[in-house]
C-alpha cells in the first residue's frame, strides 16, 4: 500500500468530472487500499478519487468512531435525499485547515457497487449522509467552498495559494 498525494484547492484538476469505473481488477483493488491508507493517514473521514487525481467514480469513507468500518462506493448514485436540511461546518482534505458552514440533506439513500462489483444500497443519516454528499460532490468536480459566498471563496483561494507557495 502507498500514501497518495492529495490535490489542494484551487488545483483545477479538482474540477474534473469523474468517469464511471468499468474494470474491477487488481489495479482497482490496490487503488482502494491506497485511498483508504491515505484517508486514514490524513485523519479524514472520506476521500474521493478525484482528490488524488484519479478521475473515476470512486469514494472511500469511514465515519465510524473506531475508524474501523471502511465503506467503498463505486459509481455511486444518490437515489433519495431528505427534504430536511442541516447546516454544519465542513472541512476537506483538499482544503486543509478551512472549515465553514454548508447546508446538506440530513439523510440520503445511495446505490453503489462495492469493491467486488456487487450492488449495495445504503441508507445514511447524520455525519455519514453529509460525508457521502460531500465526497460525491468531488466526483462532479465540486469542492465544498463553492457553496460559500464569492467573498469567502476568494479569501480561501488566496489563503490556499499563499500556503502552497510557503511550502515550496
Amino acid at each position: 500500500m502507498a500514501l497518495l498525494p492529495i490535490l489542494c484547492y484551487p488545483d483545477p484538476r479538482l474540477h474534473k468530472v469523474a468517469q464511471p469505473v468499468a474494470a474491477f481488477d487488481e489495479r482497482l483493488s490496490a487503488l482502494i487500499d491506497d485511498m483508504l491508507e491515505t484517508m486514514y493517514d490524513a485523519n479524514g473521514i472520506g476521500l474521493a478519487a478525484t482528490q488524488i487525481d484519479v478521475h473515476q467514480r470512486l469514494v472511500v469513507i469511514d465515519a465510524s468512531e473506531e475508524r474501523n468500518k471502511p465503506l467503498v462506493l463505486i459509481n455511486p448514485e444518490i437515489t433519495w435525499m431528505s427534504d430536511e436540511r442541516v447546516k454544519g461546518d465542513e472541512g476537506c482534505l483538499s482544503v486543509p485547515g478551512i472549515y465553514d458552514g454548508v447546508e446538506r440533506a440530513t439523510a440520503v439513500k445511495v446505490t453503489a457497487l462495492d469493491r467486488q462489483g456487487q450492488t449495495q444500497n445504503i441508507e445514511a443519516d447524520g455525519l455519514l449522509a453529509i460525508c457521502i454528499q460531500h465526497e460525491m460532490d468531488h466526483l462532479k468536480g465540486k469542492v465544498f467552498v463553492e457553496y460559500l459566498s464569492p467573498l469567502k471563496q476568494g479569501r480561501i483561494k488566496t489563503k490556499m495559494i499563499k500556503a502552497q507557495k510557503a511550502e515550496r
